[in-house]
C-alpha cells in the first residue's frame, strides 16, 4: 500500500488547513478593502473594458470569482446593474481568480537542498510562512486598529494556506509509485474525462481556487501531465459556476439570467478551446503537453485559458445577453411593477453594509413618494369624488404596507451587521421614519373614507368652511412636500421650515375647530357635517405631526444635532429668530379671513 493511513490523515488535515487558510486570507483582504471594492463594481462598470478590469481586480483581492459573481447576481437582481455590465464583470472575475494559483506557486520557491549559502534559506516556503504566521499572530493579538487586525488575519491565513499546501503535497507524494494512480491520472489526458472530472471536483468543493490548489498539490506526485492539467483546469472553471447558480435561488428574472452567465461563459470557452488544444497537440505534438505538471505550469495553464477565453468572447457580450434572455424567457408572470424596487433589498447586500443601507434609502424614498402621491390623491377626492380613484387609494395603501414590512425586516437585519457609528445612526433613523411615512398613507385612507362619506351622504360645507379647509389643505400639502423633498435630497436648510409650519398648522386646526363649533351653534352647519369636518382636521393635524417627526430625524442625522430634545425645546419654547422668521411668513401665507 503506497499511501499509508497516516498519509491519508495528513492529506485530510492539509486539505482542511488549505481551505481554512484560503478563506481566512480572502476574508481578511475583503475586510481591509472595507467593502469599497464591491461598491466600485456597482458604480464604475459602465463599459465592457471597465467591467472586465474591475471584475479582475476585485476578484484578485477577495480571492473568489464565485463571490464576485454572486455579488453581481445581487446587483442585477436589484436593478442596480444591467445584464450587459454583469457579463463583462464575470469575464474579468475568471481572470482575477487565477491570482490564487500564482500565490500558491510560491511553494515552488524553496532553498536548494545542497546550497551552502545561508541567504537561500530565506527564500524557502517554510521560512516565509513562519514569518507571516508570527507577524500575523502579533497583529491579531495586540493591534488595536481593525485594519491591522485584518492584515494579521491575511498573513496568518497565507501561512496556514501554504502549510496546508505543503502537507497535502507531502501526503500525496507517495502516490507517484502507484501504477493504479498513474493510470487514473493518465486517463485525464482524454479531454472529455478530464473536463468532466474537473467540473465535478469543483462543483463539490464550491471553489475553483481550491480545486486548482489541490491539482497543484497533486503535481508533487510526478504523474500529472500538463495535458491532464489542461483539461482538468478547463473543467474546474465550469464547475465553479455551481455556487453562483445556487445564489440565484429566489432571484427575479434578471437575477437568474445573470447567474447562468458564469456557466455559459466557461462552457463556451471549454467548447472552443478543448478541441482546439486537442487538435493542435495531435498535429504538432507539443513537447510541453507530455511533461510533468508543476505548480508553475498549472498556474500558467489556468491564466492562459481564462485570459484567452475572455479575449475571444469579449466582443460578443451583446450575443451573450441575447442568449441568456432566450434561455430564460420572460413568461409574463413577473411581480407587479409596484414592487420591483423591493428587489433592491437583496440578502446578498447584507455582506456590504454601505451598499445595503444605500439600497434601503432608495426603497424608503420610493415609499415616501408613494405615500405623498396617495395623500394628494385622497385630498383630491374631497372636491372631485370618483369610485375608481377611491379604490386606487386603498390599493396603494396595501402596496405601502408591504414596503413598510419588507423595509423594516431588512433594516433590522442590517442592525446586526458590523456598522460604523454613523451607519448605526442612519439605520436607526430609517427605522423610525418608516412608521411616519406609513402613517401618512394611513391618514390618506382616512381622508378617502371622509370623501366617500361626503359623497354618499351628499354633504356640503358652507362657503366659509370650504375656504378654511382649502387653506389648511394647502398648508398640509406644503409641509408634506417640504419634509419629503428634504428626505429625498438628504436635507438642506429648508428642513428648518418644517417645525414653524407644523406649529402654524396646529394653530389653524384649533382655530378651525372653534369656528366650526360656532357655525353649528348658529345653525349654519349640521352635526353630521361637524363630525366629518372634525375628522378631516384631525387627519390633517396628524399628518403634520408625522412630517415634524421626519424633519427631526433628518436634522439629527444630517445636521449633527445630537441633542434633538434640546433643539425642539429651543424652537418651540424659546422661539429662536429663525423659527420666528419662518412662522411669521406662514402666518401671513395661511391667514384666515
Amino acid at each position: 500500500m503506497v499511501m499509508q493511513l497516516e498519509d491519508i490523515f495528513k492529506l485530510i488535515t492539509g486539505l482542511a488547513l488549505f481551505l481554512f487558510g484560503m478563506n481566512a486570507m480572502g476574508d481578511g483582504l475583503e475586510r481591509v478593502a472595507g467593502n469599497k471594492l464591491e461598491t466600485l463594481l456597482w458604480k464604475l462598470s459602465s463599459t465592457p473594458t471597465k467591467g472586465v478590469l474591475l471584475g479582475t481586480g476585485v476578484t484578485a483581492v477577495i480571492q473568489s470569482s464565485s463571490a464576485t459573481s454572486c455579488m453581481v447576481v445581487g446587483f442585477v437582481n436589484s436593478g442596480m446593474m444591467k445584464l450587459k455590465q454583469a457579463i463583462a464583470i464575470i469575464m474579468g472575475a475568471n481572470i482575477g481568480t487565477t491570482a490564487t494559483a500564482w500565490i500558491l506557486s510560491l511553494s515552488a520557491v524553496d532553498a536548494g537542498g545542497d546550497s551552502t549559502a545561508w541567504w537561500t534559506d530565506l527564500l524557502s516556503t517554510t521560512f516565509i510562512s513562519a514569518v507571516f504566521a508570527f507577524i500575523g499572530v502579533i497583529f491579531m493579538m495586540f493591534a488595536k486598529k481593525a485594519t491591522l487586525k485584518h492584515t494579521g488575519n491575511i498573513m496568518l491565513g497565507f501561512s496556514v494556506l501554504m502549510s496546508g499546501m505543503k502537507m497535502m503535497s507531502g501526503a500525496m507524494s507517495g502516490l507517484g509509485d502507484s501504477p493504479m494512480f498513474a493510470d487514473m491520472m493518465s486517463s485525464f489526458d482524454n479531454p472529455l474525462l478530464g473536463v468532466l472530472a474537473g467540473a465535478i471536483i469543483t462543483a463539490v468543493l464550491q471553489s475553483a481556487s481550491a480545486s486548482i490548489g489541490i491539482l497543484q498539490a497533486l503535481s508533487a506526485t510526478g504523474v500529472v501531465s500538463n495535458t491532464s492539467a489542461l483539461y482538468l483546469t478547463i473543467g474546474m472553471c465550469i464547475g465553479a459556476s455551481m455556487p453562483v447558480l445556487l445564489s440565484a435561488i429566489g432571484a427575479n428574472l434578471n437575477g437568474k439570467r445573470a447567474s447562468i452567465i458564469y456557466l455559459i461563459f466557461n462552457t463556451i470557452g471549454a467548447i472552443i478551446f478543448t478541441p482546439v488544444c486537442y487538435g493542435l497537440d495531435i498535429i504538432f505534438g507539443f513537447p510541453f503537453m507530455l511533461e510533468d505538471a508543476n505548480v508553475i505550469s498549472i498556474s500558467l495553464i489556468n491564466t492562459v485559458f481564462n485570459l484567452a477565453t475572455t479575449i475571444v468572447l469579449l466582443p460578443f457580450i451583446g450575443q451573450f445577453e441575447k442568449l441568456v434572455c432566450l434561455l430564460i424567457k420572460d413568461k409574463g408572470n413577473e411581480a407587479d411593477k409596484e414592487y420591483d424596487i423591493l428587489d433592491r433589498l437583496d440578502e446578498r447586500f447584507l455582506e456590504n453594509p454601505a451598499v445595503s443601507i444605500e439600497q434601503s434609502r432608495d426603497v424608503l424614498a420610493e415609499m415616501a413618494q408613494k405615500s405623498q402621491r396617495n395623500l394628494f390623491r385622497a385630498i383630491a377626492l374631497l372636491n372631485n369624488y370618483d369610485d375608481k380613484e377611491y379604490d386606487t387609494v386603498q390599493q396603494k395603501e396595501e402596496v405601502i404596507d408591504k414596503f413598510e414590512d419588507r423595509l423594516g425586516t431588512y433594516l433590522v437585519k442590517i442592525t446586526a451587521l458590523d456598522l460604523s457609528a454613523q451607519q448605526s445612526k442612519e439605520v436607526s433613523k430609517f427605522l423610525h421614519t418608516i412608521g411616519d411615512f406609513e402613517r401618512i398613507a394611513d391618514h390618506a385612507v382616512n381622508i378617502s373614507h371622509v370623501a366617500k362619506e361626503i359623497h354618499e351622504k351628499q354633504l356640503s360645507f358652507s362657503h366659509e368652511a370650504q375656504k378654511e379647509l382649502q387653506i389648511l389643505a394647502s398648508a398640509v400639502t406644503e409641509i408634506v412636500n417640504l419634509s419629503i423633498d428634504c428626505f429625498l435630497n438628504k436635507a438642506d436648510n429648508s428642513i428648518f421650515r418644517v417645525e414653524p409650519l407644523e406649529e402654524m398648522i396646529d394653530l389653524l386646526c384649533d382655530e378651525l375647530k372653534l369656528r366650526h363649533v360656532n357655525r353649528i351653534q348658529n345653525g349654519n352647519c349640521t352635526l353630521n357635517q361637524g363630525f366629518v369636518f372634525s375628522d378631516l382636521i384631525t387627519n390633517y393635524e396628524r399628518i403634520a405631526d408625522h412630517c415634524s417627526n421626519i424633519a427631526v430625524a433628518l436634522i439629527e442625522l444630517n445636521m449633527n444635532a445630537m441633542d434633538i430634545h434640546a433643539y425642539l425645546n429651543d424652537v418651540k419654547e424659546n422661539k429662536n429668530q429663525q423659527f420666528l422668521k419662518y412662522y411669521d411668513e406662514y402666518k401671513v401665507k395661511y391667514a384666515l379671513t
